[in-house]
């Protein structure tokens, strides 16, 4: 009887991943490659990320990759201080969401970047980041 091979990428993500099985673990591929990536419903063009499989919109499945590009403007952001299990390395860290007009992205500002650097409105990137351990994730660096 042939085993099945369990595609669980996600275990590579960030400092603590609480799923390593879903239906979009070549986001994780595309990270090792570079990458950042978002999906996209074929039926009615709603941008999703992190990707999702499915579209809460269309409730359809069809959907498709596309990569994050050029910059989003910096909406919120906050610095941390304390942090729950899991979480608590490189604290102080300062977590952000970017507007990239068609979808928006929360994520973490790159560990260089102090706060009082930072200002509403100012345009950043999402880019590819890797972790101790052979770990990925994203940060969002200055343009």
């Amino acid at each position: 009887m042939a085993t099945l091979a369990v595609d669980n990428r996600f275990n590579e993500f960030g400092t603590m991943s609480f799923t390593s099985v879903t239906r979009v673990n070549d986001f994780i591929g595309y990270l090792q490659q570079g990458r950042i990536m978002g999906s996209r419903c074929k039926k009615c063009g709603i941008s999703f990320f992190p990707p999702r499989a499915d579209c809460c919109h269309s409730l359809d499945s069809d959907m498709e990759w596309f990569e994050v590009k050029g910059t989003g403007k910096l909406l919120s952001f906050s610095t941390l201080r304390f942090g729950p299990t899991g979480f608590t390395q490189g604290l102080p860290y300062t977590i952000a969401v970017l507007d990239y007009g068609d979808y928006k992205i929360f994520g973490r500002i790159e560990s260089s970047i102090s706060e009082a650097e930072l200002h509403i409105g100012m345009e950043m990137k999402t880019c590819p980041h890797r972790l101790t351990g052979g770990h990925v994730d994203y940060v969002f660096q200055k343009t």
